[in-house]
């Protein structure tokens, strides 16, 4: 009898019906049935290959997958021949979503969740369900993998022993600046998520607010086709804004201050407490500063009783007239 040629065996792993199994390299894979429980699948960010083996058997291993947008997780369930139930899971329908996946996961069920790309709950509303599954005494098990934020710190050549994740700035320009100053003294790498409408103004913002010599890198497109880094201090990116590509996915990393420019001066700390006072307690005033100015809390204690009371008499002054 003649042997089976390596194509014969492709086409027939190809026609077996998929159940619970993936394709890899054109062979299609049995999976095991993933344990009862909510597992957490980091998905690529871009490049579709950036998924791991681990990954690819809990995703044919499972009962259903939640997901953010259910026609982007499917091009990546058809890229590799996975047929599991999708169901839509985002910050929309999260409230009505979560009890079902709950009695799912009471029913003995495994549930994966993803987002559209990365790390699930990274910048994306999946904590609540987690602490909810976690609460209800069911499993949460964790499958690492792309994340775009360590894509960027590994990309972006500035210091990576301290960094602190922002997420999405403010969409109105007052407010970013607010946080953007609030943010410009904390001792460490900062990495932040911007759209491309608005990531020109953004970088003006930060070579303003942070001090245009102060290194940083934009990334866009990570691990994607037009994948593009371009690293600088913030002045030199600030005037690089209006001829830069905004189609895509940005993600900025500004390196930490210098040391003479981690204690805010008299003047932002004064204006800062203003700001801070006029919505929220003395206390909580005070520990937004103490967070941004790197000052002693006994200090700026002492400051925001005083600006209270010289505001409050100047604001009796303006009545009696």
């Amino acid at each position: 009898m003649r042997a089976k040629s390596a194509s014969t065996n492709i086409r027939e792993d190809l026609a077996k019906p998929a159940g619970r199994s993936f394709l890899l390299a054109g062979h299609r894979l049995a999976a095991p049935k993933a344990v009862p429980g909510l597992h957490l699948v980091a998905t690529p960010i871009g490049n579709l290959g950036d998924i791991t083996l681990r990954a690819l058997e809990t995703l044919a291993g499972v009962d259903v997958i939640a997901c953010e947008d259910t026609r982007i997780t499917r091009r990546l369930t058809e890229r590799y021949g996975i047929s599991v139930q999708l169901a839509s899971y985002h910050e929309h329908n999260a409230a009505a979503a979560r009890p079902k996946i709950l009695q799912r996961l009471a029913q003995g069920a495994s549930i994966a969740l993803v987002s559209d790309a990365g790390t699930p709950l990274v910048s994306d509303p999946g904590f609540k369900l987690v602490r909810e599954v976690a609460g209800a005494g069911f499993s949460v098990i964790a499958l690492p993998g792309p994340s775009s934020v360590l894509v960027a710190l590994a990309v972006a050549a500035l210091p990576t022993d301290r960094f602190f994740f922002e997420g999405f700035l403010p969409p109105k320009q007052t407010a970013r600046r607010t946080r953007l100053a609030e943010l410009a003294r904390i001792d460490a790498t900062l990495v932040l998520f911007e759209s491309g409408n608005r990531v020109q103004d953004t970088l003006r913002d930060l070579a303003e607010l942070m001090g245009g010599d102060r290194h940083a890198a934009i990334c866009r497109e990570l691990t994607k086709l037009h994948e593009e880094v371009r690293r600088a201090p913030l002045v030199e990116l600030a005037q690089l804004a209006d001829a830069l590509e905004t189609r895509g996915e940005f993600v900025l990393v500004v390196g930490p201050p210098a040391v003479d420019a981690r204690t805010m001066s008299q003047g932002d700390l004064d204006e800062l407490l203003r700001s801070a006072l006029k919505r929220d307690s003395v206390k909580d005033a005070v520990a937004q500063a103490v967070e941004a100015s790197g000052r002693p809390r006994r200090e700026i204690y002492a400051r925001a009783l005083e600006l209270a009371r010289h505001d409050h008499a100047r604001d009796g002054d303006g009545e009696d007239r």
